[in-house]
């Protein structure tokens, strides 16, 4: 039997961040999960309550503490990047970040994207950016998390993996709203609004994506890497398993020059390439085995 572990998780209160907690505990490691006390963490789990931006403060709600692995769930920007390593290098063995498919938002590739064509080394850090104001921190999603990525890479002294995480489904617990969205409008017959030409995308199952984080855990890799299902998925596709339940419904597309369109419609191509992780030794799943399931989970109260 493996040696359990110190392992503390920033975040992770909801989807498939308890998801992750629950598999770290089943596993037998101590866990300690911090947030700012918007909801209790499950039975057997240590609680500690701050403000991840307020660097005394979680200063002193670390306190001594020393961790095998930290699973950073829910950093954003370069200066939450920065707090957390100032507190934390020197004080854990591994330090996973998760990242997102987001940070490739600049990318239009016909062939699947690896981690290579984002090199946080070369990317610039600028910690005057407003990152504290919700709306720009919500159109720079992707650049934050790019720029968090550079300020943990580097300092070389903290072992360091970011898991560029593509679009998670499934789960009856996905707060999102995006399936929702279609069937919604599937079962009205009100049109989906698409650019006129959309691109096919990477997705990963919810509890695929809480094993990878898992498995990444334990792991001695570091750098970026992606973490995406087997196979591509098109907005049809996505349409097509939506409308399976929801059988008095059907698609209808609308095609518009507007800049808001419907979730995943994508105007640009940058699947992820999931090979690192596969060499690696995780072993994937195929995106369009577990679609169906992934569906049903989430539309389930719409049977």
């Amino acid at each position: 039997m493996r040696k359990a572990r110190e392992v503390l998780v920033i975040g992770g209160n909801r989807y498939f961040g308890k998801r992750l907690i629950g598999r770290l505990v089943a596993a037998g490691d101590r866990v300690t999960v911090l947030n700012r006390g918007s909801s209790p963490p499950p039975p057997g789990v240590l609680h500690l309550v701050a403000d991840r931006d307020d660097e005394r403060a979680l200063r002193e709600a670390v306190g001594t503490r020393v961790f095998d692995v930290v699973l950073d769930q829910v950093c954003y920007t370069p200066r939450q990047a920065a707090i957390a390593r100032r507190v934390l290098a020197g004080r854990t063995g591994r330090y996973v970040m998760t990242s997102t498919v987001e940070v490739y938002e600049h990318e239009d590739s016909e062939l699947l994207v690896p981690e290579g064509a984002v090199d946080p080394h070369t990317v610039a850090v600028d910690l005057e950016l407003p990152w504290t104001d919700p709306e720009f921190l919500d159109t720079h999603y992707g650049e934050g998390k790019r720029q968090a990525e550079a300020v943990f890479t580097a300092d070389p002294a903290l072992p360091y993996v970011s898991v560029r995480v593509a679009h998670v489904l499934g789960g009856d617990d996905d707060f999102t709203g995006r399936l929702q969205h279609y069937a919604d409008r599937i079962r009205t017959g009100a049109p989906i609004a698409v650019a006129p030409v959309t691109h096919p995308a990477t997705y990963i199952h919810v509890e695929e994506i809480a094993d990878f984080l898992f498995w990444a855990a334990g792991e001695d890799f570091t750098g970026p890497v992606n973490a995406a299902s087997d196979g591509l998925l098109t907005l049809d596709d996505l349409c097509t398993a939506v409308a399976a339940q929801l059988p008095e419904g059907r698609p209808v597309f609308g095609v518009t020059g507007s800049a808001e369109v419907s979730p995943f419609a994508f105007r640009r191509r940058y699947g992820m390439d999931n090979s690192r992780a596969a060499r690696l030794g995780f072993a994937f799943g195929d995106v369009r085995q577990w679609l169906p399931r992934a569906v049903a989970e989430t539309l389930g109260k719409d049977d």
